[in-house]
């Protein structure tokens, strides 16, 4: 699923603060917000789709991963076998999602 960032995000997230933008477009400031320059909006368009794209293999993850119940399952017989190291399933399950989708 491709995310793409609105000027009303960049704008939320710039100046904070209650907001509103009606079917006219139009973004209202209504906690007394100095509305951002366009340029400051285009550059916080960029970070916030960077900072979106950074983190997918986070969102690959999650699909991966064993539901918690299974993980607490798994991590329970580790414990009453002893074997809360890098040999358990519970280990073992969770490191292969995490090498199959690495951190950035």
């Amino acid at each position: 699923m491709i995310k793409t960032f609105e000027k009303f995000d960049a704008v939320k997230s710039l100046v904070g603060g209650e907001l509103s933008q009606p079917l006219d477009g139009i973004i209202r400031f209504h906690s007394g917000q100095t509305p951002p320059s366009d340029s400051a909006i285009d550059t916080k368009l960029k970070e916030l789709q960077a900072d979106y794209d950074a983190k997918q293999y986070q969102r690959d993850r999650a699909v991966e991963y064993p539901q918690i119940g299974d993980q607490l399952d798994m991590l329970y017989h580790a414990i009453d076998a002893g074997k809360v190291n890098k040999t358990s399933d519970f280990y073992k399950a969770l490191k292969a999602v995490k090498d199959k989708h690495p951190k950035g």
